[in-house]
Formats: C-alpha cells, sequence, structure tokens
C-alpha cells in the first residue's frame, strides 16, 4: 500500500535475481494502490488483491465492507498460489499481504515476513504466528514476535546507495558550493504542511546563515514553493537522485520512516527527525526514538516544534561541531 512497503521488498527481489538467476518472482498487492503501477516500471509482474486497509474510526460503514473484501482476497490468493507454484513466499507487511502470506503458510508453503519498523504493523503481527520465518530491521523484536523466528538482518536497501559519493565531487554535481554548509529538507513524495511551513517561516534565517537549502516540498506543495527557488535554495516536488542529495548534505531534516533511516545510517548524516503522527500505531516516533536513544539523531515533536525551537537547535548544530561529529559518527 505503500512505498515504505513496496521498496523493500524490490529490493528483495533485485537480490534475489542476483543469487538466483533463474528466479520466476511475482509480486502480489492491493488493487488501485500504488504497487500496481510501481512494481511493473521494475520489470516484475504483480497481481492485484481486492483488499484495503483497516480504518482507525472505531465507526467506520468503510469497515463494514473489510470482511467481504478479505474473503475474495483469500480466494484470488488461493488462485494465485494454485497458478504459480511458488516455493517460498515474502511478505513485507502492510495489509496487501496479509492474504497471499496467510493463504502460503496455510498451503504449509515456506514463508518469511519482514518488518521494516520497530513497532510492527498489525499484518505482520497476526502472520507471525502462522510463518516460519521472520526479518527484523531493528534488535529486541522478541517481544514482539516468536524468538525461535527471528532473524536481525537490518532492512533490504537499494544498492546504489551503498555506492559511496565523494562529498565534494555530489556537490559539484548539483552546482553546489563545497564550502557551503548544506540543509536537506525531506517531506515525503506528497509533501508535509508543517514542515514545510516551518521552512519557509525560516527561508531568512537560513539565508543569513549562508547555508545552501535542497527542499522537496512534496507534489503538493510544490506550485506553493516554487517561487522561492534560487541559487542557495533548490526546490523540488519530488528528487529523483536521492544518492547524491544525500551525500552531499550536512544536516537532513526528515521524516521516520524505516526505509528513511536506513538509508541515513547508510550515508551516515546526522539527522532532525520529524515522525509523522499520522501513520498506523505512531511508529515513526518509535523508529526515531529508537535512534534517538543512541544518540543519532535529534528528534523535534511535531506537535510542539516551532520557529524558535527549529532556530536554536540549528544554531546549536552549526556552532557545536563536537555534538554534530558525536551524532554522525552514531548513525
Amino acid at each position: 500500500g505503500t512505498g515504505g512497503h513496496i521498496y523493500p521488498a524490490i529490493s528483495i527481489a533485485e537480490r534475489l535475481l542476483e543469487v538466483f538467476p533463474k528466479s520466476n518472482i511475482t509480486f502480489v498487492g492491493s488493487i488501485g494502490k500504488m504497487e500496481m503501477k510501481t512494481v511493473p516500471k521494475y520489470g516484475y509482474k504483480i497481481k492485484g488483491l481486492f483488499i484495503s486497509g483497516l480504518k482507525r474510526k472505531i465507526f467506520s460503514l468503510y469497515n463494514l465492507f473489510l470482511p467481504f473484501k478479505l474473503i475474495i482476497s483469500f480466494l484470488q490468493s488461493i488462485f494465485i498460489i494454485l497458478f504459480n507454484k511458488p516455493d517460498f513466499v515474502i511478505g513485507t507487511g502492510g495489509y496487501a499481504s496479509f492474504p497471499i502470506v496467510f493463504v502460503s503458510s496455510f498451503f504449509k508453503i515456506p514463508t518469511l515476513i519482514q518488518e521494516q519498523n520497530s513497532l510492527p504493523g498489525i499484518a505482520n503481527k497476526l502472520l507471525s504466528k502462522h510463518v516460519k520465518y521472520i526479518s527484523v530491521g531493528y534488535n529486541k523484536m522478541d517481544k514482539f514476535f516468536p524468538a525461535e523466528k527471528l532473524f536481525y538482518t537490518g532492512n533490504p536497501v537499494r544498492k546504489s546507495i551503498t555506492n559511496k559519493i565523494d562529498i565534494d565531487k555530489a556537490k559539484e554535481s548539483l552546482n553546489i558550493d563545497k564550502t557551503r554548509m548544506v540543509l536537506t529538507v525531506l517531506g515525503g513524495s506528497l509533501g508535509s504542511k508543517k514542515i514545510n511551513e516551518l521552512i519557509y517561516n525560516n527561508l531568512d534565517y537560513i539565508k543569513s546563515k549562508e547555508i545552501t537549502l535542497i527542499w522537496q516540498c512534496g507534489k503538493l506543495y510544490y506550485d506553493l514553493y516554487k517561487d522561492q527557488s534560487s541559487e542557495d535554495f533548490i526546490i523540488h516536488d519530488f528528487i529523483l537522485d536521492i544518492d547524491t542529495v544525500y551525500y552531499s548534505s550536512d544536516i537532513i531534516i526528515a521524516r521516520s520512516g524505516a526505509l528513511t533511516l536506513s538509508e541515513l545510517a547508510i550515508v551516515g548524516k546526522p539527522s532532525i527527525l520529524i515522525p509523522s503522527p499520522n501513520v498506523a500505531e505512531d511508529h515513526q516516533y518509535y523508529n526515531a526514538k529508537y535512534f534517538s536513544d543512541l544518540g543519532c539523531c535529534w528528534l523535534m515533536d511535531q506537535n510542539s516544534f516551532n520557529n524558535q525551537k527549529i532556530i536554536k537547535l540549528l544554531l546549536n548544530i552549526i556552532n557545536d561541531k563536537k555534538e554534530y561529529y558525536i551524532k554522525k559518527k552514531n548513525i
């Protein structure tokens, strides 16, 4: 249903094809969701299920149809299993993975679920009782899953991001002054209203400190902020070459999705993490808290930050190089 479940699956598929070149890989997703368009772009087949997520409201007419959708999805999954005869089935979380993985385990096909977050989602919690293997991105997950099934692997990431890029060369490719500090802001592909407003309200301060800003404001907000573009303020709706931007950056302000954090750990960039409060079971907060407790980031609450707080934090980061390099080393 979301990129956080799709891209780990694609990374796993790419690695499987490296190790087992003759693999025949089929994806299964939810009809009408982004995986149905994203996965074929990477050259894989995908089958769609008539499944949707549970609305978090206690009383929702939408949820009344969920049992019927689930039954249909189970029947679809049975046909997919019988037709494809898989040797192994992997689920990367989210409601789209639930029917196919459950049916596979029922047919005694070896199954694995991959949990990216420090707080598991409902689908993986339910499936953990039935699957054979559980791969996790965080340690100490035995409080959620059966310990005998656990493999602490970390999260699967895109291969391109592991190819280290020289910082000076990365800045040069983006036409950025090598002597300037680079602040990158990532609010997700659609963008974050709160984060965008925070950055917009502090553009004068950022300029006064001679900081180069790379700002992914999101597709929903690009028209609102694109006029602020300049030599020192590089504004995008979405950044395709995120690897170069990561390596060019000195500080990154971002949400705390599991994959984002895994990528930040690989590139070793100190970050100000602002978890989205609009996600299932507040899992982004727990991801960020895990990193914060290890001294890897600065953690800010979206509901309590303001201009004064962010300016004070940026000023501390600029002036206190010791703290900056501790965070850099820890992440």
